[in-house]
C-alpha cells in the first residue's frame, strides 16, 4: 500500500492525466472504509495526500470519480466472468459448470475484496448514473450466465420463456455468495460456497 506522504511527494511533479492512478487508488481505499456516502473529494484528496483542488483538476466531480474507478475495477469482473463461464458448456453437467465456474469466479473476488465493494457498495445511495454503470455490469453477467444455460441444459432451446428467470437466479446466487466473501466476511472459502450453489443447481435446475 502507498503511504499518503508517499502520494503527495509525487503529486507534486504529476500532470492530470498522470496523477488519475493514484487518485483512484485513494478512492478505492476510502470507498472500502467509507462507503458512497463517505466518499467525497475532500476524503480522497486527504488519502491521497493532495489538496482537493488537485483531485478536481482529474475529475470534474464525485460522480466522474465513482465512474472512472468503476470503469477500472470492472476490468476484474469482466475478466472473472469471462474465466468463470465454461470453455464448451456441452461437456460436463450444469452442476458440474457451476462447481468449477464458480469456484473460479468466487476465487477471483476473495483475491479482490476492494474491487468488488466498489461494484456491489455503488448502486446503493450512488448517483443514477453511477447505478446505471453497476447495472450494466450485472447484466453482462446475467446474459453471460442465460447464454450457457442454452448450451448446458439438456432439452433447452433458445428463446425458452425460463432462461432468464434461470440466469437470473443463478445471478444473484453467485452475488449473495461473492458478497459473502468480501462484504459479510464469511468463514466460508470460495469452494464451499460454489459447492452448495452447484447442489441447489444439480437439484432444482434439472426438474424445470
Amino acid at each position: 500500500m502507498v503511504e499518503p506522504s508517499d502520494r503527495r511527494r509525487r503529486a507534486k511533479h504529476l500532470g492530470p492525466e498522470r496523477r488519475r492512478p493514484m487518485l483512484l487508488d485513494a478512492a478505492l481505499e476510502v470507498f472500502s472504509e467509507k462507503g458512497f456516502a463517505g466518499t467525497t473529494m475532500q476524503s480522497v484528496a486527504d488519502a491521497a495526500g493532495v489538496t482537493k483542488p488537485v483531485v478536481y483538476d482529474s475529475f470534474a466531480n464525485r460522480d466522474e470519480l465513482l465512474l472512472a474507478l468503476l470503469a477500472r475495477e470492472e476490468q476484474h469482473l469482466v475478466i472473472s466472468i469471462v474465466a468463470a463461464l465454461p470453455a464448451d458448456p456441452t461437456v460436463g453437467t450444469p452442476e458440474e459448470h457451476v462447481l468449477d465456474g464458480l469456484t473460479a469466479f468466487l476465487s477471483t473476488a476473495a483475491e479482490n475484496p476492494q474491487s468488488w465493494r466498489i461494484v456491489f457498495g455503488a448502486q446503493y445511495g450512488a448517483a443514477p448514473v453511477v447505478a446505471d454503470r453497476v447495472r450494466a455490469a450485472r447484466a453482462f453477467l446475467v446474459e453471460g450466465l442465460r447464454l450457457t444455460l442454452v448450451k448446458s441444459l439438456p432439452g433447452v432451446t433458445d428463446p425458452d420463456a425460463n432462461l432468464p428467470v434461470l440466469a437470473e437466479l443463478l445471478a444473484s446466487m453467485t452475488e449473495a455468495s461473492a458478497r459473502m466473501l468480501v462484504v459479510d466476511g464469511t468463514d466460508r472459502t470460495p469452494a464451499e460456497l460454489a459447492k452448495v450453489v452447484s447442489k441447489v443447481v444439480g437439484g432444482g435446475f434439472g426438474n424445470v
